[in-house]
């Protein structure tokens, strides 16, 4: 595929400035499912996508033709196409459908487009490919295989344990078998429960860890699929798999769900160049032991390897295995056998650790410099039988020591017993920690930082934002986001990465995710998690606060579950992907109507189990206000909510030609917002309940102020900053994915800014300021009780990142579009802030914004990929001139600002 860098056209407030001559049209980065050459689709109608750039401005594409063969060959030559567009009128690059013949179960796929612009046609692209899912249970030929015990009497390795905290060992699996003809392809399709690491010939099949991905398993089972024809030797070969425990079988507690003992269900399939076929599949003749080396594995408690036990050679040809047993059919899980269509998770970077102290009592504490998630691997010298430990926590106590009372149960202890006296290297398998700092213990002299590695792992995907400022804290603050997002990515979007948790709790990314779209392609990720939340729910149409469900609360609440839908629309939004609406729109329907049953009254949503969680408390002592007039009314939380998703249910229906079910929901919020004010706005003081800013901000971004008393809405919310709170942030998780676009939408991006840079509690800056380099699950993390002091939760973000992008750098997507293929660019310039510098890919290449203003001096710089467009407004303020340039289509003036509309390219405005 071409990666030639996109060539653009600067246009300058005071002419075209000299660009390339050449205007050749450039077609790159082919995506099928937005993913480049995917294996395992299990769609039999996939997407194709693309972006386009030149050498000039305002490219567009008028027509497209995509062309499909079963070969690279048939596809170059053009005979036997399965599908050949033909000639299509159209402007749409991004998820263009499949119309051709039939896709085979488990074949290859070549495909390539060219394209017409309003600078010339495109020759034909380089080919993309893709391979298919196994489409049919019965192709299946593979039977679910482990042991099945928890340990034999006598053993001494296996099990061993009570309290809930049992140790199991993990499960080493292996297969001989021949291929004794030449190999035109061969593909693994495999599903280890919990987790599970592969091997062809002693070599991993991929750089994936914790595959596959979690799920609620008596729902879904997720399988993966990989290409390895490039392992498969002549004649003999092994396939070899060690199995963790991964979520599967989770020993934790209180309440976590486990499902069974670990088990594997694998397939290998042959095809040879003489065209014949050939399947090895998990069955009885294989072996299996548990007296490897891994004794003990457990996400939340650690993971003890003992080398005494290693056994060379186990997962290639010619080792004697003997001494291990036949395996066991096991049952097969519940949950439907399903291909995973998001990445797996992967190790991202790498980090050296920046100091290391000695403790008085012969431990050795390590610093990494940055609260990451991960794990460590080592170089170290060991002493045969003596146990080397790596205790793993966050902070440290004033002492020096680790800082474990915010970890709950979670043990958080690696383990590694040497087999000799000497050098060993050492890193776990089925085990990640969250942590900044590491007890290091069972070593006779201080080791050296190099000895120590840092392994950043969360679900592969591509960093899309860059944002910088003027403002250090400013950019700290969106440092510290990004370590905290990436650190609860584990297949889901977790709560937090270190204590005995880590689970999907749905109020954390109900607007949070809309921000977390602009530093990350998490588009898979959340389109998994859609498919968890609707796993999750009872058959009652109850949405589960935790998706998957491994802790099981139906609150019936409003405001957690409003994630299912607020991420949905998130995906159509900012990456054109309306797919997650259409598959999920019975399963909201559904819930829509048992809410509107179990806890609507007199058009009044009755029922909120959390509030405004993690508001800032009256006392930093506490986790939860006890103060009457800080907390917001629950059915105004609940209401208001229930209101936008009613809203929301009404563009989801026209998008499903689901039309008929619009007037239900209208007429419901008009009643709703009817009931919602005589109950709780007081029109004389135009306050909302006891006048918190949450109950105020939500009242009036989600559209229930009456028409004419928003201003005195705002004006109560300014108040109550300024006067209450010193202009300090009042709300928690649910005010605050509103404050900031709604403090700006009203004017006052001025006290925007100074929340933003606050530095005294209550504040991100203060988080800061106490040494925090990810965010914190409390406003004042550092001094509430350890029973919910994570300092690496994402959930008190808000709506913070989206003003980031949006209105800080302007880059922001146009009402009526998706996907940014048009923008309305329109930042805001607060008082102190001198420049702001910003990028986003999206999915039609990338965007960039970058302004200044110093001394009376302004200018900003503005990059559009190729087949996008953007409304400009600059205040008239800073009297640019603007001029009808290459690219430009048009220039208007409005009150306050001059407003051009560009095509793709780069543009100069300003000195």
């Amino acid at each position: 595929m071409k990666k030639t860098a996109l060539l653009l056209l600067v246009a300058l407030v005071l002419g075209w400035a000299g660009c390339s001559s050449d205007s050749t049209v450039e077609v790159k980065n082919l995506r099928l499912e937005m993913k480049e050459n995917p294996l395992g689709i299990n769609v039999v109608q996939p997407r194709f996508s693309w972006q386009i750039a030149s050498g000039k401005p305002d490219l567009k594409q008028t027509a497209y033709q995509i062309q499909v063969a079963a070969s690279p060959e048939q596809l170059e030559s053009g005979d036997g196409l399965l599908w050949d567009s033909g000639v299509v009128r159209s402007d749409e690059s991004v998820l263009v459908p499949y119309a051709g013949k039939a896709l085979e179960s488990g074949k290859p796929y070549y495909w390539r487009v060219k394209l017409t612009t309003n600078q010339g046609d495109t020759p034909w692209s380089d080919a993309g490919s893709w391979s298919m899912a196994l489409l049919d249970d019965s192709e299946w030929e593979a039977t679910w295989i482990g042991e099945d015990s928890l340990s034999n009497p006598g053993e001494e390795i296996g099990v061993a344990g009570g309290n809930n905290k049992t140790r199991l060992a993990a499960r080493y699996l292996r297969k001989e078998f021949a291929a004794d003809k030449a190999v035109e392809r061969a593909v693994l399709y495999i599903s280890g429960l919990g987790s599970y690491e592969a091997y062809l010939n002693g070599k991993k099949v991929s750089e994936d860890v914790f595959a596959p991905m979690p799920s609620l398993y008596s729902k879904r089972i997720y399988y993966n699929v990989y290409d390895v024809t490039d392992l498969m030797a002549p004649d003999k070969n092994t396939l070899g798999v060690i199995l963790g425990n991964g979520r599967f079988f989770s020993m934790r507690n209180p309440g976590m769900k486990t499902f069974g003992l670990p088990r594997l269900l694998a397939q290998l399939r042959i095809e040879y160049a003489d065209g014949s076929q050939a399947t090895v599949a998990s069955d009885t003749s294989w072996k299996i032991t548990s007296k490897g080396p891994i004794v003990a594995n457990n996400e939340f408690d650690g993971e003890e390897y003992d080398a005494r036990l290693e056994m060379d050679g186990w997962n290639t040809n010619g080792f004697d295995d003997g001494a291990w047993k036949t395996p066991d059919v096991m049952e097969a899980p519940a949950g439907k056998l399903t291909a995973q269509q998001n990445p797996n998770i992967r190790v991202q970077e790498t980090l050296k650790p920046v100091a290391v102290f000695d403790r008085p009592d012969g431990k050795y504490i390590l610093d990494m410099g940055q609260n990451m998630v991960g794990w460590l691997s080592v170089d170290l010298k060991g002493k045969k039988g003596k146990p080397v430990s790596m205790k793993f926590a966050e902070l440290l106590q004033k002492d020096g020591s680790l800082y474990l009372a915010n970890l709950r149960t979670a043990q958080v202890t690696d383990v590694y017993t040497p087999a000799e006296d000497g050098d060993f290297s050492w890193q776990p398998r089925f085990v990640y920690h969250g942590f900044r700092f590491v007890e290091v213990s069972g070593l006779d002299y201080k080791p050296e930082l190099s000895a120590f590695t840092g392994h950043v792992i969360y679900d592969e995907m591509a960093t899309t934002g860059r944002f910088e400022t003027s403002d250090p804290l400013v950019n700290r603050i969106h440092k510290n986001s990004y370590w905290g997002i990436r650190s609860n990515y584990r297949g889901m979007p977790t709560d937090c990465p270190q204590r005995d948790e880590r689970l999907g709790w749905l109020g954390d990314r109900a607007t949070g995710a809309y921000g977390e779209a602009f530093i990350f392609n998490n588009a898979q990720l959340y389109n998994k998690w859609l498919q968890d939340i609707e796993d999750s729910m009872s058959p009652e149409g109850s949405i589960s606060d935790v998706s998957p469900n491994y802790w099981t609360i139906y609150a019936d609440d409003v405001t957690w579950p409003s994630a299912f839908f607020y991420v949905a629309d998130m995906l159509y939004r900012q990456f054109g992907d309306d797919s997650a609406i259409r598959a999920h729109y019975p399963a909201m329907k559904r819930w829509m109507a048992h809410m509107e049953e179990a806890t609507m009254k007199d058009y009044i949503m009755t029922k909120d189990q959390y509030g405004d969680w993690c508001m800032p408390p009256e006392s930093q002592e506490l986790i939860h206000s006890k103060d009457p007039a800080r907390k917001t009314d629950g059915a105004i939380l609940s209401t208001t909510v229930y209101y936008d998703l009613l809203n929301k249910m009404i563009g989801f229906a026209r998008i499903c030609g689901q039309d008929a079910d619009i007037p239900g929901y209208e007429s419901l919020a008009a009643k709703m917002k009817t009931a919602y004010n005589a109950k709780f706005f007081n029109k004389e003081t135009a306050e909302y309940g006891n006048n918190t800013v949450t109950a105020n901000i939500l009242s009036l971004r989600l559209g229930l102020v009456p028409e004419g008393y928003e201003g005195k809405v705002f004006a109560n919310i300014v108040e109550k900053t300024e006067g209450d709170f010193n202009g300090h942030v009042s709300t928690g998780v649910l005010g605050i994915q509103h404050l900031m676009r709604g403090l700006t939408e009203y004017g006052r991006v001025d006290m925007a800014y100074k929340i933003l840079t606050n530095e005294t509690y209550p504040s991100w800056g203060y988080m800061i300021k106490n040494g925090a380099t990810t965010i914190w699950e409390l406003w004042n993390g550092d001094t509430a009780d350890p029973a919910m002091n994570s300092a690496n939760h994402v959930m008190l973000l808000g709506d913070l990142l989206i003003w980031y992008y949006e209105d800080l750098a302007g880059i922001k997507c146009a009402p009526d579009a998706v996907g940014f293929k048009k923008l309305v660019m329109e930042p805001v310039f607060p008082d102190g802030l001198d420049e702001v510098s910003a990028s986003y890919s999206s999915v039609y290449g990338e965007i960039e914004s970058a302004w200044t203003k110093k001394e009376g001096d302004f200018s900003w710089d503005i990059t559009l990929p190729g087949n996008t467009s953007a409304i400009v407004r600059i205040p008239k303020k800073y009297n640019v001139t603007v001029g009808n340039l290459p690219g430009v289509r048009r220039v208007s003036a409005t009150e306050g600002y001059m407003e051009v509309e560009i095509g793709s390219g780069s543009y100069h405005y300003g000195k």
